[in-house]
């Protein structure tokens, strides 16, 4: 335990800016991930073992949603290993700092499963409206475009922000960080993926779930169209 609380203490001195961050993110995700990233720091796991837990979560609930018949109880279990399993990718950035920095093979372990998941979550959707059609009120295939336009625009987006920042101009050395903007944290809660998981507790709502999901891809697209309009324009003034 007080292996514990020391790494808590460097944890809590090493975060990341909350600059671009949603409240979620910030005041449950991250604190969440830094006590995971503690009692990993104390059990002697890596940064990757960490990863491929976060992963292992993630897709067990992922398999769930495809392959069981909808429930109230069901959905509970599926926010909760998809809520765990992103708890634990924020924590393998910590544990990597907190061990003294990351390696590019861990980074790109982690953005990979990230891919992954969104891949795999709203693909096992599609089955699920797929194969219970009574359950969703989905018989029409026009609800199967549902999930595939908000894999198209929740892919987009993350592979759009994560090249931005690679190509964007980085802040000179020493310059101070940008305070976070409350109304800006509170604008993104509909596009964190964390506040997303939540519609899965409606799961067993039927035509709530199959609305509540859609409602959320609507969302989603509209926020690609601004994201894209915006990191474009941030790029227009870089020079290579």
């Amino acid at each position: 335990m007080a292996k514990v609380g020391t790494a808590l203490r460097e944890l809590r001195g090493a975060q990341k800016s909350a600059k671009g961050v949603s409240l979620y993110s910030r005041f449950v995700n991250r604190p969440a991930g830094r006590y995971l990233a503690a009692v990993s720091y104390a059990l002697g796991l890596t940064p990757n073992q960490v990863t491929l837990v976060s992963a292992a979560f993630s897709f067990a609930a992922v398999a769930a949603v495809a392959l069981a018949t909808p429930s109230w109880g069901l959905g509970v279990a599926v926010w909760a290993a998809l809520a765990v399993g992103f708890a634990f990718d924020s924590a393998d950035g910590q544990l990597a700092r907190l061990r003294g920095g990351g390696s590019a093979a861990g980074e790109w372990l982690d953005h990979v499963v990230d891919c992954a998941k969104l891949t795999a979550l709203h693909t096992c959707v599609l089955i699920a409206f797929y194969r219970f059609p009574e359950a969703y009120g989905t018989g029409g295939d026009g609800w199967l475009l549902v999930p595939l336009g908000f894999q198209f625009a929740a892919v987009v987006t993350f592979f759009g922000g994560l090249l931005t920042e690679k190509l964007k101009a980085k802040p000179a050395p020493g310059s101070p960080a940008a305070a976070p903007s409350t109304v800006r944290a509170v604008a993104l809660l509909p596009v964190d993926y964390g506040v997303f998981c939540l519609v899965f507790l409606v799961l067993g709502g039927g035509g709530l779930f199959r609305w509540a999901y859609a409602g959320l891809g609507a969302v989603a697209a509209l926020f690609l169209a601004a994201f894209l309009v915006k990191w474009f324009r941030e790029l227009s003034a870089v020079r290579r």
